[in-house]
């Protein structure tokens, strides 16, 4: 069996430091991007609820109109 050498160690120990870091950097944007992709989605229904609206409004103003019309 070989011997694994200090600096193998040291080596790997520096890869592993190195990985965790970069897990924690992926958590942390993971994160930020399910934050920002549910302000996305909130804002999307905002707009939506809106755009709902606006059709009403105008449908109804369409109806007014063709009343106006007729009369």
């Amino acid at each position: 069996m070989s011997r694994v050498e200090p600096d193998q160690i040291k080596m790997l120990e520096s890869r592993i430091d190195q990985l965790i870091d970069f897990c924690q950097q992926l958590k942390h944007e993971n994160s930020s991007l399910r934050s920002d992709n549910q302000d996305l989605a909130d804002e999307r229904a905002r707009l939506v609820e809106k755009t709902k609206l606006a059709r009403a409004r105008i449908e109804t103003m369409i109806g007014r109109l063709k009343a106006l019309e007729r009369s």
